[in-house]
């Protein structure tokens, strides 16, 4: 695996870390609202695209393409494999969210 995924992967942990609140933003973030909408496409955005590239690389890995390594392929699919079961788990979340707030008395 080259340093540059190497770098790559560590910058994408940070910014992580950061939106999970583990961290502090290495830059500052901005200031106002933050719309909810906007913020879950873009995720499920990341998440399609992780699995798209992870996809494409199977592909071009099975096709015989030498700039594709196995390597970079296995943390390819574990990446979007992770970033899936995450969502799964978010949605879950909501979900028993939502259910304890609707069987609450009134």
């Amino acid at each position: 695996m080259n340093v540059s995924a190497v770098d790559s992967l560590l910058a994408q942990m940070r910014v992580a870390a950061a939106a999970a609140g583990l961290r502090e933003p290495v830059q500052s973030a901005q200031i106002g609202k933050v719309d909810f909408a906007n913020v879950l496409k873009s995720s499920l955005d990341s998440v399609s695209q992780a699995q798209s590239k992870s996809e494409a690389m199977q592909k071009a890995f099975v096709l015989g393409d030498d700039k594709v390594s196995l390597s970079d392929t296995m943390i390819a699919m574990q990446k979007a494999s992770i970033n899936f079961q995450t969502t799964v788990q978010v949605r879950n979340k909501f979900v028993a969210a939502y259910n304890d707030i609707m069987n609450m008395q009134v």
